[in-house]
């Protein structure tokens, strides 16, 4: 291609002297040719492979010729929804309709429908009937078994069967969209792929299926939340790529899904060699007159250092996705697309994250990981961290170090979360001074989450105090550094374990700290997380035993603003909430209380609040020197 691009049109195959494509991508994003978009890698390793791939990106769902542009592929149609589940893309937790897309050109909010996967799927089956089509990405891999859809509030099947589907390509597909490819141009009918690693296909022969766990039918899940929980668990114990067992589902007695054991982790050289291949590492050309793709400025001039993650929060989905094993990239590798990087003409001196799913991870948790798998009932960093882990920043800091002497960079920033227990479990101080002197400006956020030890349980975080000597240690080094700089924490309302006492608590820990968060994350149930299996059930299916679950929006609109209490617009919520608590004794004039009696006059308290709820000038001082340290009159 002149471009460099892959072909999006009859007009590029031919000018790339291409006939009839191998495979053609249906993806829910605008075709960004960057390593940070999956649909670059899959297809660029295809490519690598030896094989001829178009991608239609975002087509017309109201019209089936849009994805038929570039004629049927010889080998199958890949499908996917794009770096989100579309159903997260379009809504927030409220269920409101988002006003903007940023994987969209110009940031346009409309140009992929609901269930994207689903509808693409049944788009191409109309012309093509029996051309393979395999469908991969967050929303094809989160879905492939029955799982609890928060939009429509049901048990769905797994997506396989709505879609129409072949087979998935589950987590993050590189062996196994290679192996499928090369199955397929053996000669080999698609629906004898069952073989291959980090695959999900369906079968009706009950005889063909090996060496597996049967989960429960679909339709014991319908009747019973409780076999859903027990269903969920028996799957979260399988994510394991060295000790997860094959699993199927039956449906109606006579159709099986059958999900085969994760693909194996890639080596580091691996690694290297996926983010070596020839991207553009920007957006299509094609949408310069649109604005461009909004999403590539979060990465542009970002460097991916790893993938998977051992924290195994309980709302995270990355277990079920990318695995609990971290994968790597070599110095050298990250160090050579820096190179690239920094020599761009509108490179201005920053990298702006160098990280992935968590900053710090730069290695397995243990050595056995890398042999026999993680721990399929215990977790690396909770309750207490494993007296196996391997707690070691010495990589992560070396290879920072060699990105803040590149030329023509200013500032190295870590914007990937910093696993702050993980952190904290280093006697060695170094990564810590390291972290506050060279890559902090001003304000490092991390993610506690909670203050709650009931609510934190439920989340699979450290208990308080873990954070409380994070915070304590990040200040007593910026002091000894001469820095002022802050900690901004991120927090969850609503989740599974939360009552109105818990949030209260957050509330009381908020009022201490002198801070007031401007966002708050409200929970949100999103496929195969075991928080989202603890509010469809109401059961926390590692041990059986009820949760409380704040369902009611009312509720949770309770819980939100007793997060933002001190915004005048949250008042009536939170008095009911601290009626409805048993707390009305923080309804006063003492500097203890979250707010004052209905019209009681308001006098500034707590941060430097003034009478028409706005902060003073004095306030906003006091309330950053606070931000810090507050937080040493709580332990």
């Amino acid at each position: 291609m002149k471009n460099g691009f892959l072909p999006i049109s009859r007009e590029d195959m031919r000018e790339a002297g291409i006939e009839q494509l191998d495979f053609v991508y249906v993806c829910g994003d605008a075709y960004v040719d960057h390593p940070s978009f999956g649909h670059a890698i899959i297809s660029r390793l295809l490519e690598a492979h030896g094989y001829k791939v178009g991608i239609i990106a975002q087509p017309d769902w109201r019209d089936p010729d849009s994805v038929n542009r570039l004629g049927e592929p010889r080998l199958g149609f890949l499908v996917s929804a794009g770096n989100m589940d579309s159903m997260v893309n379009h809504y927030s937790v409220s269920k409101k309709r988002r006003a903007a897309d940023a994987f969209t050109p110009g940031g346009v909010m409309g140009k992929r429908p609901d269930y994207a996967t689903i509808v693409y799927c049944n788009l191409i089956r109309r012309t093509h009937k029996h051309t393979p089509i395999i469908i991969g990405g967050i929303e094809a891999s989160l879905r492939r078994l029955a799982h609890y859809d928060y939009w429509s509030d049901k048990l769905k099947r797994s997506i396989l069967l709505d879609s129409g589907a072949d087979i998935i390509s589950y987590g993050m597909g590189e062996r196994s969209i290679v192996e499928i490819a090369d199955a397929l141009d053996s000669g080999l009918d698609v629906r004898d792929i069952t073989f291959v690693d980090g695959t999900v296909y369906k079968t009706r022969k009950r005889e063909d299926i090996y060496d597996a766990i049967e989960l429960p039918h679909y339709e014991r899940l319908l009747a019973d939340k409780r076999e859903y929980a027990k269903s969920f668990y028996i799957q979260y114990c399988n994510t394991d790529p060295f000790a997860g067992r094959r699993l199927f589902e039956t449906y109606d007695g006579k159709l099986f899904v059958v999900q085969n054991p994760p693909a194996k982790p890639l080596s580091q050289s691996e690694m290297d060699q996926v983010y070596s291949l020839p991207y553009m590492r920007t957006y299509h050309p094609s949408y310069e007159a649109a604005g461009g793709v909004p999403a590539i400025e979060e990465v542009r001039f970002s460097l991916v250092s790893n993938r998977g993650c051992y924290g195994g929060c309980s709302f995270c989905a990355l277990t079920f996705h990318q695995g609990r094993i971290i994968q790597t990239r070599s110095h050298e590798s990250i160090l050579a697309e820096a190179n690239k990087m920094v020599w761009e003409p509108d490179f201005k001196g920053y990298i702006h994250d160098v990280g992935g799913p968590t900053a710090n991870f730069r290695a397995p948790a243990c050595e056995k990981q890398l042999t026999k798998g993680a721990c399929p009932t215990k977790q690396c960093l909770f309750p207490k961290p494993c007296k196996n882990l391997k707690v070691d920043h010495q990589d992560y800091l070396a290879l920072l170090r060699k990105l803040r002497e590149l030329p023509n960079v200013k500032k190295v920033f870590i914007r990937s979360g910093i696993r702050f227990d993980y952190l904290i479990y280093d006697e060695d101080r170094t990564f810590l001074r390291e972290l506050c002197e060279h890559h902090v400006s001003g304000q490092l956020k991390v993610a506690p989450e909670h203050i709650s030890d009931a609510v934190l349980e439920k989340m699979g975080k450290p208990g308080v105090s873990v954070y409380r000597k994070f915070v304590r240690a990040y200040q007593d080094m910026n002091e000894q550094l001469g820095k002022k700089q802050y900690l901004v924490p991120y927090l969850m309302s609503s989740h599974p374990g939360s009552t109105l006492k818990e949030a209260v608590e957050l509330a009381e820990f908020l009022r201490d700290l002198g801070y007031m968060p401007e966002q708050v994350q409200d929970f949100y149930p999103t496929p195969s997380t075991i928080s989202t299996c603890m509010y469809y059930t109401g059961l926390d299916p590692r041990t059986m035993e009820p949760v409380y679950v704040a369902v009611n929006p009312h509720e949770k609109a309770m819980q939100r603003a007793l997060i933002q209490y001190r915004n005048p617009k949250n008042y009536d919520l939170v008095a009911e909430a601290l009626t409805k608590a048993g707390r009305t004794d923080l309804i006063g004039y003492d500097k203890k209380c979250l707010i004052r009696p209905k019209g009681g006059h308001r006098t500034a308290h707590a941060g430097g609040q003034s009478q028409n709820g706005r902060r003073t000038a004095k306030g906003i001082k006091t309330h950053r020197k606070k931000t810090i340290r507050n937080i040493h009159k709580k332990k």
